[in-house]
Order: structure tokens, then sequence, then C-alpha cells
């Protein structure tokens, strides 16, 4: 009797509509795991960019083959920032700016840390492709 009431309800267009909508729903799953493959290639370095006044003045390649480096920047008059670097971390070592932010951020090593002297706007950022073993805050 409940299944004739809904075959005469049922028409075929609605079961048409049905499992096109089903079919549809899958696409972002399709294209989300489409783009997170390429994702999942891992690079043995990641790489530091060091901008002042928003300009790109030096790019590292950081790996485990890194030798110790350390360079001076001098972006205005008696403004210096030591930037160190050492195998798959970076740091700026020394500045003569008054807040020495940078200075106590410390070394970097993971995509996306910053290490930043406002007064001097000089920015130190890690870019490339995150290890699995980073920690991650997952909320629900």
């Amino acid at each position: 009797m409940f299944w004739n009431e809904i075959k005469k309800q049922f028409k075929i267009f609605d079961g048409i509509i049905i499992i096109c909508l089903i079919i549809l729903s899958f696409i972002p799953y399709v294209l989300f795991g489409y783009n997170a493959l390429g994702e999942d290639i891992k690079t043995d370095e990641t790489t530091a960019v060091i901008s002042i006044d928003g300009k790109e003045v030096d790019r590292f390649k950081l790996s485990d083959s890194t030798k110790h480096k350390e360079v001076t920047y001098r972006p205005k008059g008696k403004q210096y920032n030591i930037v160190e670097m050492e195998g798959r971390r970076i740091r700026v070592k020394e500045d003569n700016s008054p807040d020495q932010i940078a200075v106590h951020t410390g070394w970097i090593s993971k995509p996306g840390q910053t290490a930043i002297c406002l007064p001097h706007r000089l920015i130190v950022e890690i870019i490339g492709v995150p290890d699995e073993e980073d920690d991650m805050i997952i909320t629900y």
C-alpha cells in the first residue's frame, strides 16, 4: 500500500532529476581531490624570501645541505638587519630597531612562518610545501 502511493506520486522525470543531483553532488569531491593530488608532491627544500619595503630583495633555498651564511641588509641610512641561515632554518640575528621583534622571533623553518622588522620594513618569509608532520589545529 505504501509503495503504491509512492508510485502514484513519483514521475519518471523526478527520478532523472534525483539521479542528476546525486551525480552533481560528487563533483566538488572529485575537483578538490584532483587539486589535492598536486599538493602531495613533497620537495626536500623550502625557500626563504626576504622583502624590504614590499619588494623582494633576496631568495634563498633552504635544505639540509645549506651552509651557514649571514647577509646584512641596509634599507635606509643607519638601519641594518643581519639575516642568518643554516640548514633548513633562517632568522634575523641582529638589527638596530627599537623593538627587536624580528630578532626575538628566532629561527623559522616551516612554510608560512615570518619574521618581520616593521621599522625597517623587512620581512623574512618561508614558502614551500608544508611537511605532513606540521602541527595542525582542527576544529569541529
